[in-house]
């Protein structure tokens, strides 16, 4: 038919500019497949030529080559080894640092287990790497790898390898290994982040360096942690207080998180009232949010007033208002119900 005929010249007429002599040609022919192929579009035909254009040193074009291979790994998976020595040699680029990140983080997403066998040396390789960007990207990698092939990742001792990467002295490498750990574990039902001294005070210090979804990922590692003594809860939580400003409403949850299993372990009753009044006015903050933040919030201090029922002094803050949602007001009249008492009314 008509449509039939003007799609294979289509494809033909890309074919050939793939195969140009001119680079900038060939980046705009890839460009086009990437398009088309994000309109739903099967240019998977294209795969060798598209593959051809790796043997380039322009970082764009092996940007876009690398985002047509993984969303074409899947399906064609034997068309997808071609590119395993261009992978191994990106990996090893001595000059560029993001090229070798960007070989790994690659390496990642290509979820097919026969094809992860030929790169576990490269990820290896790439989690000592002397550059940061390099390593916070193999960390990330593996938490992705555990997914396609826990048995590999266990085999391959990627697992210790990554806890050994909390110890880093780059906050963000810090970070991401926690996120990569944290995955493996929300997978496992296994908490595979081991805390000790010094990896704690990394932690800690990561908090303040790395970026907000960082300091999430700290903050619920944070939470599952069992402090020593009492001295060592307030230390985290002095350490974690700050969070409780932040414009993110993710990481100002996942620190009140961290304060209340924090607060289980002081035994003086002062410093305990002094933080209950400290959580209260981010908690309150959060209420004059959108109504799905506003949610999430009422449904993080129904729990906590189970535990802390003082908390909140002034009921008020809970009044329904005639444009929230149902689910909210029923939050808040759940929550009216378990504070309210004879000094409050």
């Amino acid at each position: 038919s008509y449509f039939a005929n003007a799609r294979s010249s289509e494809l033909k007429e890309l074919q050939e500019e793939l195969n140009h002599l001119r680079e900038d040609r060939k980046k705009e022919a890839v460009k086009q497949v990437i398009a088309t192929m994000t309109c739903g579009k099967d240019v998977s035909g294209l795969f060798p030529h598209v593959v051809k254009c790796m043997e380039t040193n322009s970082i764009e074009l092996k940007k876009l080559v690398y985002l047509y291979i993984i969303n074409y790994a899947k399906s064609k998976p034997d068309l997808t080894i071609m590119a395993i020595n261009t992978f191994q040699k990106d990996a090893h680029e001595s000059s560029s640092p993001l090229l070798r990140a960007l070989a790994v983080r690659t390496m990642g997403c290509i979820r097919i287990e026969k094809i992860t066998d030929y790169l576990c040396d490269h990820i290896k390789d790439s989690i000592t790497d002397p550059d940061p960007y390099v390593r916070k990207t193999a960390a990330l990698c593996v938490g992705k790898l555990f997914l396609t092939s826990a048995r590999l990742v266990k085999d391959q001792g990627f697992i210790p390898m990554v806890q050994k990467m909390l110890e880093d002295g780059n906050a963000i490498v810090v970070a991401n290994a926690v996120a990569a750990l944290q995955e493996i574990s929300n997978f496992t039902g296994k908490n595979y982040i081991r805390f000790n001294s010094s990896r704690l005070q990394k932690l800690l210090f990561a908090l303040n360096e790395c970026q907000e979804w960082g300091q999430i990922y700290i903050l619920e590692s944070l939470s599952k942690y069992s402090p020593e003594d009492a001295e060592e809860s307030e230390t985290i939580i002095e350490r974690v207080v700050p969070r409780l400003a932040h414009a993110n409403p993710g990481v100002v949850l996942a620190a009140v998180k961290v304060v209340v299993k924090m607060m289980d372990y002081i035994t003086n009753p002062e410093n305990i009232r002094k933080l209950t009044k400290k959580l209260a006015a981010p908690l309150i903050t959060l209420l004059n949010g959108p109504p799905e933040i506003m949610y999430i919030a009422l449904r993080n201090i129904n729990f906590i007033v189970q535990k802390r029922a003082g908390i909140f002094d002034k009921v008020k803050v809970f009044f329904i208002r005639f444009q929230d949602p149902i689910y909210v007001k029923l939050e808040k009249l759940d929550i009216l119900v378990k504070i309210t008492d004879a000094k409050n009314m």
